[in-house]
């Protein structure tokens, strides 16, 4: 049905994104095809556990399972939105959940006062005019998560099935943000067993509830005693799509963790950061707040891991 239909449809499965949007006039489609059919189990196996994609954010973030194998999963996913709207969103819907702009989610009728942008009915970008892209932000709590663990999507469309890595799925375009055909369905988010790697996710909002990140840090981390053998961190709400701190990952790996080493990563995490002035409160504080959510990230999970809070916090 979405291949015959090409753009003038769209997939719906919790709808917390989509049907505020298309109240909006953000999207303009003749039909939306239901996702209900997915399947909503979560199956545990000696090399992976596979999180159906039709899961809900509040089933997710409550799994006994995944708490304790892939915590910073869990958290992520029990941090999206608000309790109500976590009961109808889905896992495989937030992987693609749209890419915001403070000029971009606005009703029709102020995008109109303010002149459309090249996201939607327009043909330039509002935070940046010269710019020949457009500069709305990855919002997503879970995808950051998912790729610092490594995590593997399962998109299946007209022509079959195939899997690649969840970092595979995302694009550094506001608009044009995901890698997979429009007519293709997230089916599967799989996560590879991995006994010692510890996770966390910290996530800047104006307030505890409801609202879209402002700034977020995904922290996946293997330690040999205090020894850092591997780390992957992930920022969302900086750019276009979920940003890997390569620079950071290098420079933590092989060294003991302590105070002095979590903050000067977190400074390098930091650098390749870029908000813009169009999400909630002032960019430059958001680009201050990134070393802060990464410190914390890092700071929650080697903490989990056993490493004691004295030696981290250099008392």
């Amino acid at each position: 049905m979405a291949a015959d239909q090409g753009n003038r449809a769209m997939f719906v499965a919790g709808g917390t994104d989509l049907f505020p949007k298309l109240k909006r006039r953000q999207f303009d489609v003749d039909a939306v095809i239901g996702l209900d059919f997915l399947r909503t189990e979560i199956h545990r196996g000696s090399a992976e556990t596979v999180v159906d994609a039709g899961v809900t954010l509040a089933a997710a973030a409550a799994h006994e399972q995944l708490g304790a194998e892939f915590r910073g999963y869990a958290q992520a996913a029990g941090l999206v939105s608000s309790p109500p709207l976590r009961n109808a969103g889905t896992i495989g819907g937030n992987l693609c959940v749209d890419t915001r702009c403070n000029y971009y989610d606005m009703t029709y009728e102020w995008r109109k006062a303010a002149g459309f942008c090249m996201k939607k009915d327009g043909d330039i970008c509002l935070v940046a005019l010269s710019s020949p892209r457009c500069w709305a932000v990855s919002s997503s709590d879970t995808a950051p998560m998912a790729i610092a663990l490594g995590a593997r999507v399962t998109l299946e469309g007209p022509d079959g099935e195939r899997e690649l890595p969840v970092a595979a799925l995302y694009q550094d375009d506001g608009i044009d943000y995901l890698a997979k055909k429009p007519y293709e369905v997230v089916t599967a988010l799989r996560l590879p067993a991995s006994p010692g790697t510890r996770s966390a996710y910290v996530k800047l909002r104006r307030r505890g509830s409801i609202d879209f990140p402002i700034a977020g840090a995904a922290v996946a981390i293997e330690l040999d005693g205090d020894v850092v053998t591997g780390c992957r961190i992930v920022l969302s709400a900086v750019a276009s799509h979920p940003l890997e701190a390569h620079a950071a990952e290098e420079f933590l790996t092989g060294k003991r963790i302590d105070q002095d080493q979590v903050r000067e990563t977190a400074e390098i995490a930091a650098k390749p950061a870029k908000p813009l002035d169009n999400a909630d409160l002032s960019h430059f504080w958001r680009k201050r707040m990134v070393r802060v959510v990464v410190e914390r990230a890092l700071e929650e999970a080697t903490i989990n891991s056993g490493v004691s809070r004295v030696k981290l916090l250099g008392q």
